[in-house]
């Protein structure tokens, strides 16, 4: 084999595998990416599907478009054809280009809207987040089912904030995507978010790609959304509504643990833990990525 051959073989495998290292790593996007970063939730995996589904279609539709256009070109031009046909009408090319269009408009239709009543119809859910914009361009979260305090506030309750450049690379995690705190959950468990922004604040929005959501975060309004982690990993997310200045800074940063793990967690926020002793605590929690949890 010559050595062209053999630069070329590798091109390829090069390039063939640039997805799959991509998608390796789940809860971030990465350098080459291609597609949409692997799914760790139902809804996700839904969205991928609907994604591929319309990726095909459109695709067939474009070659289609486009065999017609040369053909055409070769069949009809001055050269070829010089004598042009004077036909008007043809009845079955009319009834064919009106009914495809619905067809296709149907196969279309019917699975968005699946897709659609998946996701606004909330399923009951085993805990509930609140979340929080800020107009300081910062998220803070709120676990009512651990409890309240006498004012009605959660006893679990805390702000998160984008982990600055050099921590973030003291800790080898993405900078911008990173937080100081992370939003913890327990995989396999419906979590429902309850999601607004100050009242003297702007539009945010909450987003997760892994998850297969966004939900807007609206002054002076309660906005509803869900999402079911089915692997253990650090999923992360940024605020996807341009909200001013800093809306670059404005990460989103959840942690799918175990049961137990979860357990443990919820039990040292509910003694209101100091910094060090908090984060000394996640570091023995963290999960690895792409670890598929059991149903």
């Amino acid at each position: 084999m010559t050595s062209l051959k053999i630069r070329i073989l590798a091109g390829i495998s090069a390039f063939v595998a640039i997805p799959s290292a991509a998608m390796a790593d789940v809860g971030k996007p990465v350098n080459w990416q291609m597609g949409m970063q692997d799914s760790a939730s139902p809804m996700q995996d839904f969205v991928n599907s609907f994604h591929n589904w319309m990726l095909v279609l459109i695709t067939v539709i474009t070659l289609f478009v486009l065999a017609l256009l040369i053909y055409v070109m070769v069949r009809f031009n001055a050269k070829a054809n010089p004598v042009p046909s004077k036909t008007t009408h043809n009845s079955l090319i009319e009834v064919v280009w009106t009914l495809v269009p619905v067809l296709i408009l149907a196969a279309v239709a019917i699975p968005s809207f699946k897709l659609l009543f998946y996701q606004r119809v909330i399923p009951a859910a085993d805990m509930t987040i609140k979340v929080i914009g800020n107009p300081s361009w910062n998220w803070t979260y709120e676990y009512p089912d651990l409890g309240v305090n006498d004012d009605k506030t959660a006893k679990v309750s805390f702000t998160s904030y984008l982990l600055p450049e050099d921590k973030a690379k003291a800790d080898n995690v993405p900078y911008l995507l990173a937080t100081d705190t992370p939003v913890v959950v327990p995989v396999n468990k419906t979590v429902k978010l309850i999601v607004t922004a100050d009242p003297e604040g702007i539009i945010h929005s909450w987003a997760m790609p892994a998850f297969g959501m966004q939900i807007n975060a609206i002054p002076g309004r309660l906005n509803e959304d869900w999402f079911k982690a089915n692997k253990e990993g650090v999923f992360y997310g940024q605020c996807e509504e341009l909200c001013g200045k800093d809306h670059a800074y404005m990460p989103i940063e959840v942690w799918a643990v175990s049961e137990e793990n979860y357990k443990a967690w919820s039990d040292l926020e509910l003694k209101q833990p100091k910094p060090d002793e908090l984060n000394a605590f996640l570091k023995t929690i963290r999960p690895t990525p792409a670890k598929v949890a059991s149903n």
